[in-house]
């Protein structure tokens, strides 16, 4: 009997090869498409690009000879991603809705959805691999790179669970992006040459600034420069103290001059450059911290500025997630990791230190725009163990 297999269809070329893919591997294939987005009350765009690609994922699906249905997943999608991200940027944090997306909505919703429908797993079209060893008599499933790393996107999937992965398939994981096109181009899909989506994940382009402008207040405040020099930043890398390393820069008013206004803290995040709309100074200014409760901005001038850099970071025991959960670090102990902090950033040597608060990440050498909200994730070789959200 066949293997049944939900593929989340999003009109793009990823998921339609990933779909065809299944299909000549024996598996009984459905599409489903995902409607995450009709909220009047927040516009996204002029444009209507969920229609767009849920009309390109029918043709697909028509093309394939596969059954095809939409799901109206708006509603949760609205209260687990859009709500935090409004609370998130609120707090002068920067979350990754792309990341919140695979945990709340695809492999969670979604998931359950596929598998009332008798489904056996559910497909995506990430670039990534998954895995399967065996470990003390039982299965664990391990999350890997894809095997294009211009594309991989294991970092997206970095907060999945053994359960969540139990169940997923990844058919696009072996190949490169050009190899995918090329197998669309070759059984004739509409989606062969269409663009890679740009914006929220299943909601399609967005304008963020305008986005959190629709909820969070215009205020504006004072944009202040910090001299590479301020006292803050002196032997700031020297120290082995893992709380010193970890926090954030103790920024305020009388380390700098004001240089210009700001239409709100809670629009900008650290490492930023654009938006800034300040001129006149030998190298661009960039955000090296944000204090909402003040509504100020600092600024440093140059890729180069210290505030742009950190040694370490630090995760709270809540927030702390393992994928490999037979590999979580006790409290006491310390192992040796590839880290990275951002999607497409390349693995940084870190080492992950466990304490009774949380986990402290202290990186080989200093890193640039460690930004609050966003996740680290940690790999081994090519295997993605755990990521946290940063403190």
């Amino acid at each position: 009997m066949k293997k049944k297999v939900v593929v989340g269809l999003s009109g793009g070329v990823d998921s339609s090869v990933a779909a065809y893919l299944l299909k000549e591997q024996g598996y009984e294939v459905i599409a489903m498409f995902m409607k995450n987005w009709h909220d009047d009350s927040v516009t996204i765009s002029d444009e209507c690009p969920w229609l767009d690609d849920s009309n390109d994922a029918m043709i697909v699906a028509q093309h394939l000879g596969i059954p095809f249905q939409a799901i109206d997943l708006s509603v949760e999608y609205k209260a687990r991603i859009v709500d935090y991200m409004f609370a998130e940027y609120q707090r002068g944090r920067t979350p990754n809705p792309d990341v919140l997306c695979n945990r709340e909505i695809k492999f969670d919703i979604f998931l359950e959805t596929a598998l009332k429908l008798g489904a056996d797993f559910v497909a995506t079209g990430h670039y990534c691999r998954r895995g399967e060893m065996e470990n003390n008599g039982s299965k664990t499933f391990q999350l890997l790179a894809g095997k294009d790393g211009n594309k991989d996107q294991s970092y997206f999937l970095c907060q999945l669970t053994q359960a969540q992965l139990s169940k997923a398939l990844f058919p696009i994981g072996e190949l490169t992006k050009p190899e995918v096109r090329e197998i669309a181009k070759k059984i004739g899909l509409v989606t062969a040459e269409k663009k890679d989506s740009q914006g929220l994940c299943f909601i399609g382009k967005v304008h963020l600034p305008e986005f959190l402008q629709q909820r969070l207040e215009i205020k504006k405040g004072k944009v202040i420069e910090i001299g590479a020099d301020a006292a803050t930043f002196v032997n700031g890398f020297s120290d082995t103290d893992l709380v010193s390393l970890t926090k954030p820069y103790l920024l305020n008013e009388s380390m700098g001059e004001v240089v210009g206004d700001h239409n709100g803290a809670h629009y900008y995040t650290i490492g930023q450059r654009r938006g800034l709309n300040i001129g006149g100074f030998e190298k661009p200014l960039f955000v090296i911290g944000t204090d909402t409760s003040k509504n100020i901005i600092y600024t440093g001038m140059g890729e180069e500025h210290p505030g742009l850099y950190r040694k370490g970071l630090f995760v709270p025991s809540q927030d702390e997630h393992w994928i490999r959960e037979d590999l979580k670090l006790a409290v006491g102990q310390q192992r040796e990791y590839l880290a990275r902090i951002r999607y497409r950033q390349p693995l940084e040597h870190c080492t992950l230190y466990k304490k009774e608060e949380g986990l402290y990440i202290i990186f080989d050498r200093p890193q640039r725009g460690i930004t609050p909200g966003q996740f680290a994730a940690w790999y081994e070789n090519d295997e993605l163990i755990g990521s946290g959200v940063i403190d």
